[in-house]
């Protein structure tokens, strides 16, 4: 049922507030890493999958690194990666 316009949330979960379900999911997933890693934990579970899976790993870390990185005063803003390839200088182009 739709609120009408200009009334106020009087119900349900707090903004921002994962729903039971998304968060019993991470809970999940985040305890199968730790399983998965045995000894090393999750730490060791992402090293096995960053050297055997390197594709979802990197697209991992991009989704977790800070979109801007900040050094002192000055801040580099990250907006769009480019992935090609690049001859090293003085390459022989011949191949």
């Amino acid at each position: 049922m739709a609120r009408a316009k200009g009334c106020k949330k009087t119900g349900g979960r707090k903004k921002g507030t994962p729903n039971k379900t998304t968060a019993l999911l991470k809970d999940a997933i985040l305890e199968a890493a730790q399983r998965a890693g045995s000894k090393a934990g999750i730490v060791g579970y992402l090293e096995l999958q960053a050297k055997e899976n390197p594709p979802a790993f990197m697209t991992l870390l991009g989704k977790v690194l800070p979109l801007q990185i900040s050094n002192g005063d000055d801040a580099l803003k990250i907006s769009g990666v480019e992935r090609g390839i690049v001859r090293a200088p003085g390459a022989d182009r011949d191949g």
